[in-house]
């Protein structure tokens, strides 16, 4: 009880309050703290929270093989179909990446990349849809050091499921043409040789013919 009656007298001599006032004042101040503290906690954004529910709700899948596909079968897995694996090639070598959907996966930093051969476009560090393509040609030897670097940490960190047909084009030229008339115009002559009889079979079917009308004139 001294104990109490000396706080009251304090807290009466150094605040002017009564005892009630001031523990009312003292919980006020304190509620207004902790609410407006609360404004100011930071909170995940709606993106990175729902990636993170994603993530945790759904099992990783394991990787498919699915051999040699080409440029335009790899655009299907791009991320854009949820059913299917998140795929990303390397020097026509295809790695499944769907365990870092975060990145490679819609809406991730380095989403353009998912769906195709994204080899020079590492290289040489670029965004340009131009440079995502698997044509390594004129590359310096830096950006070729930079792609070997990219290739080794695929190699260490992700499955590779696949590899990138390459298609060449058949081209004929005007050469070849020129040599197939000119094989074609010279059988032509021969072919008629062949068909053509010889001398001495027109000498025989002229004999023939004379004696056919010799014996026709005494009967």
């Amino acid at each position: 009880m001294e104990a109490w009656e000396t706080l009251k007298q304090a807290v009466e001599t150094y605040t002017g309050l009564s005892p009630a006032s001031f523990f009312t004042v003292l919980a006020l101040a304190a509620a207004i703290y902790y609410t407006v503290a609360g404004f100011f906690e930071t909170q995940p954004t709606a993106p990175q929270a729902h990636a993170r529910e994603v993530v945790e709700r759904e099992p990783l899948r394991p990787p498919v093989q699915l051999g040699e596909v080409t440029e335009e079968e790899l655009r299907a897995y791009d991320g854009s179909d949820r059913e299917k694996p998140l795929l990303m090639a390397i020097k026509s070598q295809i790695y499944d990446v769907s365990q870092s959907r975060m990145f490679y996966g819609p809406g991730g930093p380095y989403a353009l990349f998912a769906g195709k051969d994204a080899s020079r476009a590492l290289a040489k560090m670029s965004f340009e849809p131009k440079d995502l393509t698997g044509d390594l040609s004129g590359l310096g030897p830096f950006e070729l050091e930079a792609l070997q670097d990219w290739e080794n940490k695929f190699m260490s960190k992700y499955v590779k499921v696949g590899t990138v047909m390459k298609t060449v084009p058949v081209t004929v030229t005007e050469g070849s043409d020129a040599g197939a008339s000119n094989v074609t115009e010279a059988a032509a002559p021969a072919i008629a040789t062949e068909n053509k009889g010889t001398p001495a079979d027109d000498v025989a079917a002229g004999l023939d013919a004379l004696s056919e009308n010799q014996e026709a004139k005494e009967n």
